[in-house]
C-alpha cells in the first residue's frame, strides 16, 4: 500500500513483523517528532506535551499510522512489530547513563517519538513504583546490578510478560534503541503465543487455563503475601492473552509445575531474536508475546547500550481507579 510520498514501508525480512522506513517517511517523521520537540515544555511527563503527542500524531505519515492501526487490530503471529530508521538524533547522544532509576526527565528527539507512537497505540502512562512513575524510562546496564532479572541487569533476562503480576499490565511495551552493546550480541527476544500454542500438549493448554499460578510483584511495588491466584491463559482458547513471568510465576499444583516448565521449554526453543540499532522502535504486544533479551557484557565507558522505554495502553480508562486525577501513574 502506497504512502502519501507515493512509496510503502518496505519488510527487512520476510513476515518478520520488521519494516524500514524509506527516505520519504522518515523525513516526515522527523518533521512531526522535531515539531513536537520545539513544543516542549520543561518536562517530558507535562500532560500538555502529551497531549500535544496525541495530536500530532495525526500528522504523522499516513502509512505509518496505518501500519500502527493494523498492528493495534491484530499484531500478528509474533505479537511484535519493529520499525526501523527513526529519526532519534543520534550524533547528539550523550554518555548512556549508569545509575539505577534513570528516565528521560527533559524532552529529547527520542522522548518525542515514544510520546507520539504511544499515542498511536493508545496512551502512555507508567507506575509510580516504577523509575519514578516515569514515562520516557531508560534501560541501561547498571554497575552491580549484573545480575538482576530487570532492565538493569546483563545476564539473559528471562521471558516475561510486562508487569505480570498487576491487573492493569500495560497493553504494549516499546522499546527504542539509542545505542546498542558495544559487541552488538544483545538482541531483544520475543514468544508469542499465536507461535506457542501448537506446539503445547493438549493437557498443558487445559492446565494454564485454571487459576493455579501466582507471580510475584518486585519488592519496589511493596506489595506483600502470597499475590492473585490466576491463570497464565485466558480468553478465547484458539487465540488466548497470555500472563506470564518466568522468573517470578509458580504454579501451586504439580500440574501447574509441569506445565510452566513446558511453556518455558518450547519459549526458548521457539522464540524471536532481533538486534536492534540506533533509531529502531521494537513493539512488543504484551498481552500475548513474553519478551526478554541475551546476556551482553557492558564496559560501563558510556558508550553501553542504552534503550529507552514507554508503555502504552489501549484503554486507559480500565485503570482509572489507580490514576489519582486521571493522570498517567498508578499509584497501586
Amino acid at each position: 500500500m502506497p504512502s502519501a510520498a507515493g512509496t510503502a514501508l518496505s519488510p527487512v525480512g520476510p513476515g518478520d513483523g520488521t519494516h524500514r522506513l524509506g527516505t520519504p517517511e522518515s523525513a516526515a517523521l522527523s518533521l512531526v517528532t522535531r515539531g513536537l520537540l520545539d513544543r516542549a515544555g520543561e518536562r517530558v511527563d507535562d500532560p500538555d506535551w502529551v497531549a500535544r503527542a496525541r495530536h500530532a500524531w495525526e500528522d504523522a505519515p499516513a502509512e505509518v499510522r496505518r501500519l500502527m492501526s493494523q498492528f493495534r487490530r491484530h499484531s500478528g503471529p509474533d505479537g511484535a512489530l519493529v520499525l526501523r530508521g527513526l529519526p532519534i538524533g543520534a550524533p547528539d547522544l550523550s554518555a548512556t547513563p549508569v545509575l539505577k532509576g534513570s528516565v528521560q526527565c527533559v524532552p529529547s528527539l527520542p522522548a518525542a517519538t515514544l510520546l507520539l507512537f504511544a499515542a498511536g497505540l493508545g496512551d502512555p502512562a507508567a507506575f509510580a513504583a516504577e523509575k519514578s512513575g516515569a514515562l520516557v524510562q531508560d534501560v541501561v546496564p547498571v554497575p552491580g546490578q549484573e545480575e538482576v532479572q530487570g532492565n538493569v541487569g546483563s545476564v539473559e533476562l528471562t521471558f516475561h510478560t510486562e508487569n505480570a503480576f498487576h491487573p492493569h499490565r500495560p497493553d504494549y511495551v516499546m522499546l527504542l534503541c539509542l545505542r546498542p552493546d558495544h559487541e552488538g550480541i544483545a538482541e531483544l527476544r520475543t514468544s508469542c503465543i499465536r507461535r506457542l500454542l501448537p506446539l503445547l500438549t493438549p493437557p498443558t493448554r487445559e492446565a494454564l487455563t485454571r487459576p493455579e499460578y501466582v507471580t510475584e510483584a518486585p519488592p519496589s511495588f511493596g506489595l506483600s503475601g502470597e499475590g492473585t491466584v490466576r491463570a497464565v491463559l485466558t480468553g478465547d482458547p484458539e487465540d488466548p492473552d497470555l500472563c506470564f513471568d518466568e522468573a517470578a510465576t509458580r504454579g501451586v499444583t504439580d500440574a501447574g509445575r509441569a506445565a510452566l516448565a513446558e511453556l518455558s521449554e518450547v519459549a526458548h526453543r521457539t522464540y524471536t531474536g532481533v538486534l536492534l540499532g540506533p533509531g529502531d522502535l521494537a513493539i512488543v504486544d504484551n498481552r500475548v508475546t513474553l519478551h526478554g533479551r541475551s546476556a551482553f557484557t557492558p564496559r560501563y565507558d558510556g558508550q553501553d547500550r542504552w534503550l529507552q522505554r514507554t508503555f502504552a495502553f489501549s484503554d486507559l480508562r480500565r485503570s482509572r481507579d489507580h490514576r489519582p486525577g486521571d493522570g498517567t501513574v498508578l499509584v497501586k
